[in-house]
C-alpha cells in the first residue's frame, strides 16, 4: 500500500486594501503642520477617529497623540504616520483624505466610500 501525498499551492491572497490615503496636498499640510509646531509636540502624531454626533450620527475626530494605543492602526505614506482609531476602522476603510484651502474656509476632506449620506452641512455622516 502506499501513501500519495498532494501538495496544493494556496490561492494568491488578494492585497489588503488601504484603511487611509492620502492627497499629496493632505501629505503637505501635514508636514508643515509638524514642521511649524511647537518643540514639545514635535513628537506628536494625528489621530482620526470617529465620535457619535451631528445630525446624521458620526463626525470624524483629529486629535494629536504621544503615542498609539494597543489596537490603533498605524498608516505611513511619503514620511507622514497618521493614526486610526481602532473603533473607526472599519469605518475609514477606503477612504481618502485630502486638505482643501479656499477663500473661506480650510480643512481636511474625508472622501469616504462608506458613506451613505450625510447631512446639508456636510460635518456628521451616516455609514
Amino acid at each position: 500500500m502506499s501513501s500519495r501525498v498532494v501538495v496544493r499551492m494556496a490561492p494568491a491572497l488578494k492585497g489588503r486594501r488601504k484603511p487611509l490615503t492620502l492627497t499629496n496636498a493632505a501629505v503637505e499640510r501635514l508636514k508643515e503642520l509638524q514642521e511649524t509646531s511647537q518643540p514639545e509636540e514635535k513628537n506628536k502624531t494625528l489621530k482620526i477617529g470617529i465620535q457619535g454626533k451631528g445630525c446624521s450620527g458620526n463626525a470624524y475626530t483629529l486629535s494629536w497623540v504621544d503615542e498609539p494605543k494597543k489596537f490603533d492602526e498605524k498608516v505611513t505614506q511619503d514620511g507622514v504616520t497618521v493614526l486610526i482609531d481602532s473603533k473607526a476602522l472599519l469605518t475609514l476603510i477606503g477612504t481618502e483624505m485630502d486638505w482643501f484651502e479656499g477663500k473661506l474656509a480650510s480643512q481636511f476632506i474625508f472622501n469616504n466610500p462608506n458613506v451613505k449620506g450625510a447631512c446639508g452641512c456636510g460635518e456628521s455622516f451616516l455609514v
